[in-house]
């Protein structure tokens, strides 16, 4: 599934060959995706010029003057640049037409979402109860703490959670977790102020790192110039279970937790 990071390199890669061009065109191949997209679409966005692209925890908002584009990539969507005249595989789904080039969603298992948002998006449903961006300042060790008092939830559940904060997909929260020494199966409220100091800043580390290089290929994301991400040849814990820990060299202990692949050392992570 595409994590921020991911999305956050998706968002560069399209943005500058779209934001300030007016849309010109719309093409709706598959209208279902998790919901399904506005029939009326093509005439909402058609004729306006797109001001801004952002992101909002996993989401992409494209910011129109009279409305917003609220896209989510689902569990194996991507968009991507390219001729409008390039003839759409299978599963592309969705063109916005910028003149001759084309903004082109490609979704095989139909999860992601385009929805038209008038007004304040960050007022919308899907988007007004998430938690705060963990690369920004209001993401804290003073506000994981507090947070976390009576949270009974494992810490790697907790901070997987988008109302504690947004974009700590599995593959980072492995990760972090490993760095900052915390088994992730440890409650939540077991964290100390300084497992807080140390989470938060690593957290950051992992994430950032994995932007830079261009997120993390698993199956099949590629960013918005097509490429494929290279944060999957860092990846100290995840997708190693049993293979000797980097620093110990004991082998690591693989579970399942709430259906989702668990990595971490039983010696590095009280």
């Amino acid at each position: 599934m595409p994590e921020l990071p991911e999305v956050e390199t998706t968002l560069r890669g399209i943005a500058p060959h779209i934001v300030g061009r007016k849309a010109t065109h719309l093409i709706l191949r598959q209208p279902r995706l998790r919901w399904p997209i506005p029939a009326d679409l093509p005439e909402l966005v058609v004729g306006q010029t797109l001001r801004g692209a952002r992101r909002r925890g996993k989401y992409l908002l494209l910011d129109f003057a009279r409305g917003h584009l609220l896209i989510h990539l689902g569990m194996s969507g991507s968009l991507r640049i390219v001729q409008a005249d390039e003839p759409p595989l299978f599963h592309d789904h969705v063109d916005l037409l910028f003149g001759k080039q084309a903004l082109r969603y490609c979704d095989p298992r139909r999860f992601g979402c385009w929805l038209w948002v008038e007004g304040e998006p960050e007022a919308h449903k899907l988007l007004t109860e998430l938690g705060p961006e963990p690369l920004t300042d209001a993401f804290t060790a003073e506000y994981l703490y507090e947070r976390s008092r009576k949270r009974s939830q494992a810490v790697k559940q907790f901070i997987m959670d988008s109302h504690t904060v947004v974009g700590v997909g599995n593959i980072y929260a492995n990760e972090s977790l490993f760095m900052a020494g915390i088994k992730p199966i440890r409650k939540a409220s077991a964290l100390t102020r300084k497992d807080c100091e140390r989470l938060v800043c690593d957290i950051k580390f992992v994430l950032q790192r994995s932007i830079d290089q261009g997120g993390t290929t698993l199956r099949d994301f590629v960013g918005g110039d097509g490429k494929p991400g290279y944060f999957k040849q860092q990846l100290l814990v995840y997708g190693r279970g049993n293979q000797p820990c980097m620093t110990c060299k004991k082998p690591l202990k693989e579970v399942r937790m709430n259906d989702r692949t668990t990595v971490y050392c039983v010696v590095c992570q009280k």
